[in-house]
């Protein structure tokens, strides 16, 4: 069977795990959105783009769902709590092992004359759906090898195929977190989380690593720590992650790449050497994203309350631009 053959040429390819489910599944997936909408108003407009991966297209007929391990990978010393394993380990960077694989995989689905079908799906849920995981309290996907340290990839493919057995939605989530476990909730530094399997986007460290508008307001500066880029404490909390970051690999490049990412050299870099060296591995995150940049590494090194740096933020007192200049005259009255 055709389903059988594809599950099989997946973890051939290096995938963990690989389900299929059909296309039509998110009913209660916009429903969870809307009481999100509703606790957390303040930040509709980051849910309200969401409603649409519920719907897809009439020619969506069966979704495949791989994960990617990520726990594989080593972290260097240099980045840690600064930039966020799943974007350090990104599978769209095309010399990845992971972009290759998906590329492989693509073509593979095409031969057995599948066409995919182009629309986003609520990633998560079509893991859970397909029986690839269960959701934490802090809204990861867990698989029982290998934590939330996996990433979740799906081909919407326009044929019915044989699918996989689907969970009821009360039978979705950890049964750590159902006991009552509170980890994540009481470590999350924006207090992000509620009690409720639920959270708060616009909260979300990592969200406003990359997201945020403006150079934010004094507590949530202090609240982001040295993060520069995404946010790994909920998940490094997690009992249900113990024992699961045991891989020794090395991601392709990233030695050489890593002294990039500290704080005092993005901060040196001009606006063309930033589009030439660290906006194309993270190019996903949009094209104005330098002011970000300097911002987040300028607020990392004052939060390390490191001596090293005092003059470097010094320098940028009397800045041109004001909210470099902001978060320097904030970081020189709180040391």
């Amino acid at each position: 069977m055709l389903a059988i053959k594809i599950k099989q040429k997946a973890m051939q390819i290096g995938f963990a795990s690989c389900g299929i489910i059909p296309a039509a599944v998110f009913e209660e997936y916009n429903r969870y959105l809307y009481e999100r909408i509703r606790t957390f108003p303040e930040s509709k407009k980051h849910y309200e783009p969401m409603l649409d991966y519920a719907a897809p297209p009439e020619t969506a007929k069966a979704i495949v769902v791989c994960l990617e391990r990520i726990n594989k990978y080593r972290v260097p010393d240099s980045l840690k709590g600064l930039v966020a394993k799943h974007y350090l380990f990104e599978d769209r960077i095309p010399y990845s092992p992971e972009y290759r694989a998906q590329a492989e995989f693509g073509t593979y689905l095409k031969t057995q004359g599948l066409s995919i079908v182009e629309c986003s799906v609520p990633d998560r849920w079509a893991a859970a759906k397909a029986g690839l995981g269960k959701f934490g309290r802090n809204n990861f996907l867990y698989s029982l090898e290998h934590g939330s340290y996996v990433r979740i990839v799906t081909w919407v493919v326009d044929k019915t195929l044989e699918y996989d057995p689907m969970p009821l939605p009360q039978d979705m989530h950890l049964p750590e977190c159902s006991d009552g476990c509170q980890k994540c909730v009481k470590a999350c530094p924006t207090n992000a989380f509620s009690g409720c399997f639920s959270m708060d986007m616009g909260q979300c460290v990592a969200y406003l690593t990359f997201n945020a508008e403006d150079a934010l307001d004094e507590a949530t500066r202090l609240r982001l720590g040295r993060w520069l880029y995404g946010c790994d404490v909920c998940q490094d909390v997690c009992p249900a992650n113990k024992g699961k970051l045991a891989g020794n690999s090395a991601f392709p490049l990233l030695d050489q790449f890593e002294e990039y990412l500290k704080p005092e050299v993005l901060l040196a870099m001009d606006e063309e050497e930033f589009y030439k060296i660290v906006y194309p591995r993270f190019w996903y995150g949009g094209k104005e994203t330098f002011w970000r940049w300097r911002c987040n590494a300028l607020r990392s090194m004052i939060n390390s309350k490191k001596e090293k740096y005092h003059q470097l933020i010094d320098d940028y007192l009397d800045h041109g631009d004001e909210r470099l200049r902001g978060l320097a005259q904030w970081g020189c009255a709180n040391r």
